[in-house]
């Protein structure tokens, strides 16, 4: 199985401090939405795996992230882009779970749910704790320099990043290294 694995907020759409606790506070990144039906169109499921800690915090509802995806996913839908799924976190820090990353139990119910290895499997996040997420669950960490990272931009890379981390300059510089190295393999 062809398979990508997104993190969403400062991955695919703008990051905030305040929480996305609306439909109306959900804005795509520039090209982001394009990328991922790039990704569709050249036969790769793709799925989010998102912490939501507003949940926890009582931030927000259930009701109210479905209604944030529904947006999202009609935005995808109209530049030719779907999600095969989306996992979340509701939990805070101090909850102690295993699935808010940087741990990995919110991708090893990735790899649950659609019988596969993560081994290698590309994982694009913008923070430190996608990357940890990604390495301890096998992934090939892809770190894209929006959101959190933004601010790493032109900077080298601090220690604390899992070795073999791969920058890109946002989803769809990845993308078009990650197709093109995929057709390179191909050929």
């Amino acid at each position: 199985m062809k398979l990508v694995i997104l993190d969403r907020d400062g991955t695919l759409n703008r990051e905030s401090d305040e929480y996305i606790k609306t439909p109306d506070e959900w804005h795509a990144l520039p090209g982001a939405l394009e990328a991922v039906g790039r990704l569709n169109h050249a036969g790769y499921h793709v799925v989010l795996a998102t912490n939501q800690s507003g949940l926890g915090r009582g931030l927000f509802d259930v009701a109210a992230l479905n209604a944030i995806h529904k947006r999202m996913n009609k935005e995808l839908a109209a530049v030719g882009g779907r999600l095969d799924a989306i996992f979340y976190c509701p939990h805070t820090p101090a909850d102690a779970c295993t699935c808010r990353k940087p741990l990995p139990g919110l991708l090893e119910q990735v790899a649950e749910r659609f019988g596969v290895s993560l081994n290698g499997v590309p994982f694009v996040g913008d923070s430190l704790s996608d990357m940890q997420a990604a390495h301890a669950a096998g992934c090939t960490a892809h770190l894209v320099l929006t959101g959190w990272s933004e601010p790493l931009r032109g900077k080298a890379l601090p220690d604390a990043f899992p070795p073999l981390t791969q920058l890109h300059t946002d989803l769809n510089a990845f993308v078009d290294s990650f197709l093109k190295k995929s057709t390179e393999a191909l050929s």
